[in-house]
């Protein structure tokens, strides 16, 4: 089977670099794959197992801009041009739009329930609770049930 390759946005980005859990995505993943754009909007330097790549169709991603912000655009612009992707996206509309072109998705709830579903974390809540104090939004609803499905509820 081949590899699969991970394409995160900023969000995610973002988020656990604020939890300092960036590097969960590398022990998660062999190759973690971002866009110059994704880059440009992150604003810190990326430690170096990231592989920036830039989008050789930016038609596609302009036309994608029209609905979805620059990184979003670039990563499922990205998704396109390499085998065997999954997308690490945050925002609905952006995750809607993927799923709509047939992309694989999750999000970074999604790659910290499989951090601690491989044991790569000890714990998810203490990854939740630390996003709470950002300004990561997440349903009391999705905390229960992530926390549930990890026996983690107190």
């Amino acid at each position: 089977m081949p590899e699969t390759v991970i394409i995160t946005d900023t969000s995610c980005l973002i988020a656990l670099s604020n939890t300092e859990a960036l590097e969960v995505l590398h022990k998660l993943y062999k190759r973690v794959v971002v866009s110059k754009e994704i880059v440009e909007e992150f604003g810190k330097p990326l430690p170096i197992w990231f592989e920036i790549l830039e989008v050789a169709n930016k038609n596609y991603q302009r036309i994608l801009e029209n609905v979805l912000d620059k990184g979003e655009a670039s990563a499922i612009a990205l998704a396109f041009e390499l085998n065997n992707v999954v997308l690490i996206l945050d925002d609905l509309k952006a995750r809607k739009e993927a799923q709509k072109l047939g992309l694989k998705i999750t999000g970074t709830l999604g790659v910290l329930f499989s951090a601690k579903e491989k044991n790569v974390i000890p714990s998810l809540k203490s990854y939740l609770e630390k996003l709470q104090q950002t300004d990561f939004r997440i349903a009391e609803n999705i905390i229960a049930e992530l926390l549930q499905r990890t026996n983690e509820v107190e």
